[in-house]
């Protein structure tokens, strides 16, 4: 049985990633949810993770990428920004050209991994 290989694509910025396929997820997840604890919920993430990879982003870029309301009476929710909307197409886009510059070399390249993944033990 062959297995799936995939190119991930990670931005790093200093020591953080800034950006990286977990991260896009959670973009997504707070876009379809309006809630950061509903996006961890639907990713079986802990709220704190969730909101730390939220924080990391908005530390990373030059403006927020996240903007969150607190819970309460009112019902807090959170939402992309224009410049999140922004840079997660922009990520997309940037991924969709770098798995299509490689993908001939991906192909080879994979013929060189062992037949299964290692286990995590």
């Amino acid at each position: 049985m062959r297995h799936e290989k995939q190119l991930r694509l990670r931005l790093l910025y200093g020591r953080e990633i800034a950006m990286g396929p977990g991260k896009i997820t959670l973009l997504h997840a707070i876009q379809e949810t309006g809630s950061i604890s509903a996006a961890a919920r639907s990713m079986n993430m802990s709220y704190r993770r969730a909101w730390m990879l939220v924080a990391t982003m908005n530390r990373c870029f030059q403006e927020p990428i996240v903007e969150a309301a607190p819970g309460g009476l009112g019902g807090g929710g959170a939402k992309l920004t224009d410049f999140g909307l922004t840079v997660l197409k922009k990520y997309e886009a940037m991924e969709t050209i770098a798995i299509n510059a490689v993908d001939q070399h991906l192909k080879r390249f994979s013929k060189l991994l062992a037949e299964q993944p290692p286990d995590k033990t």
